[in-house]
């Protein structure tokens, strides 16, 4: 943890590689579309009204309402590893705002968090919480996007980490998924992670050796811990270059059937009333990552009334809302379009196979957890079997790569899926996608700008904000100030 602090503390623009700071303007844009999001909904309000707006004079508060509107409706970016967005690029925005820093000190600091958000995260990623549940996530994230932009030195930030890690947090799965605590699963961490900034700026000590300790962090949070990873090639494999941009609401598990189902919805034409009665099956084929997350979700869903933090996790309502619809908004997962009754009987007919190739894509890809994966080697295999028994176990000795890449610029996230359509006139139709649009892969690497782009202005961000993203870097305190100021409106 010492040596990582030392490094992000040093971090300068110039140290970080030009395609870097480009993704990390366009996960600046898409979380910032997300906050939009969050707030314009009922339950997004009412955080607005117990705390205050997203751009405030406190910017600890500030921090973590951008964090907890800008998390739950699952447009929150990820990568090898983590939900990083509610935490790394909120928390500076706050706080470059606080301290009228310019673009180029914004974007800096949020690579700073991103990379120490993740590689943590990415040591404790083989064990019990993953994704959004890996609050942990945003206690290093928070501090890390904070402690940059004020310009802290190495020995702060170590006492800041390791006190914001002295007690993470461990979320129930009951109120996560199925009530309105879920706006405070990067709100609290956030808000913990500034309690320690301040406390270690006042002379409290956090213990340096947390994280790899026997009584420490990866002991409680990690099944097979990866301590490595934390400092593996600073400077040279940027986290950052795996990052994949939501592009609609819904859970990881999803993005790839739903991609398939919207583009079957404009093939078969199944708008208006008597689009639902035309389906006979719907068949989707994926690997184990979304049947996990399937059996999870459908604990919760029964039918209308769903609630949201289980249903963007349900394949079969996103699946038959994009093929009935044509698109899946934040407005499909509240009344009264959750409660359409043509949907759930689609979602009804939607059946879930696994496909042993696309498990084995998932774990030769680096995201979510393949890097892990291939990092611990035989030592793995404890974990796998736990997640999917001893057919993963095999799959993963047949997909694991023999040597680590160099670098992360041709990471990818295979969490495929191939959607099956069978109309009652007999019509067949089939799409498949290995990678969902706009995860990390050779597509948005190369038009990462322009989907955020499209995601911000979809989410009725002004174009001209989003069209000035580009600009960010080299913005003056003020024109950031203005940029932001416009960006939430």
């Amino acid at each position: 943890m010492v040596e990582l602090a030392r490094w992000a503390a040093a971090l300068r623009p110039a140290d970080v590689p030009d395609r870097v700071l480009s993704l990390a303007a366009s996960q600046l844009l898409s979380q910032l579309a997300a906050v939009r999001a969050g707030a314009a909904e009922p339950l997004g309000a009412r955080m607005v009204r117990a705390f205050g707006p997203p751009l405030q004079d406190d910017p600890r508060t500030s921090a973590c309402v951008l964090a907890g509107l800008g998390s739950w409706l699952n447009l929150d970016d990820t990568a090898y590893a983590g939900h990083l967005s509610p935490s790394t690029v909120t928390v500076p925005l706050a706080w470059a705002r606080h301290l009228r820093l310019d673009g180029a000190a914004l974007l800096t600091a949020i690579v700073a968090a991103d990379e120490c958000a993740a590689r943590v995260t990415a040591a404790a990623t083989l064990g019990p919480l993953r994704g959004q549940s890996a609050l942990h996530t945003h206690l290093v994230g928070a501090v890390a996007g904070r402690l940059h932009c004020a310009g802290a030195d190495a020995d702060t930030w170590a006492d800041a980490l390791g006190l914001a890690l002295a007690q993470p947090p461990w979320p129930l799965m009951r109120a996560f998924l199925a009530s309105d605590a879920r706006l405070f699963s990067a709100f609290a961490p956030v808000r913990t992670a500034m309690d320690a900034c301040d406390a270690a700026a006042a002379g409290f000590h956090g213990p340096p050796d947390l994280l790899e300790h026997p009584d420490g962090f990866l002991a409680r949070f990690a099944t097979v811990p990866l301590p490595d990873a934390v400092t593996d090639g600073l400077g040279e494999r940027w986290h950052t270059d795996t990052l994949s941009f939501k592009m609609h609401p819904g859970g990881p598990g999803v993005d790839a059937a739903v991609d398939c189902a919207l583009d079957l919805h404009h093939e078969l034409a199944l708008d208006g009333p008597d689009g639902a009665d035309a389906v006979e099956e719907i068949v989707v084929e994926t690997s184990l990552y979304t049947l996990t997350a399937q059996r999870l979700a459908e604990r919760y869903v029964h039918g209308p009334g769903a609630p949201l933090g289980a249903l963007v996790l349900h394949t079969p309502y996103t699946v038959a809302t994009a093929l009935l619809t044509g698109g899946l908004t934040v407005a499909d997962f509240a009344a009264p379009d959750r409660d359409e009754k043509s949907r759930w009987r689609t979602a009804r007919r939607v059946r879930l196979v696994h496909d042993p190739a696309m498990t084995r894509a998932l774990l030769a890809s680096e995201a979510p957890f393949g890097e892990a994966i291939r990092r611990a080697g035989a030592d793995a295999d404890a974990w796998l079997h736990g997640f999917g028994g001893p057919e993963l176990v095999a799959m993963a000795a047949t997909a694991r790569p023999d040597r680590a890449p160099a670098d992360f610029t041709r990471a990818h996230k295979a969490t495929g899926a191939r959607v099956s359509v069978r109309l009652t006139d007999g019509r067949t139709a089939v799409r498949e996608r290995m990678i969902p649009h706009g995860a990390a892969g050779p597509h948005t690497r190369g038009r990462h700008a322009e989907l955020t782009r499209e995601k911000f202005t979809g989410l009725g961000g002004p174009h001209d904000v989003a069209r000035a993203v580009g600009d960010v870097v080299a913005m003056s305190p003020a024109a950031l100030r203005a940029w932001t100021e416009a960006a939430l409106g």
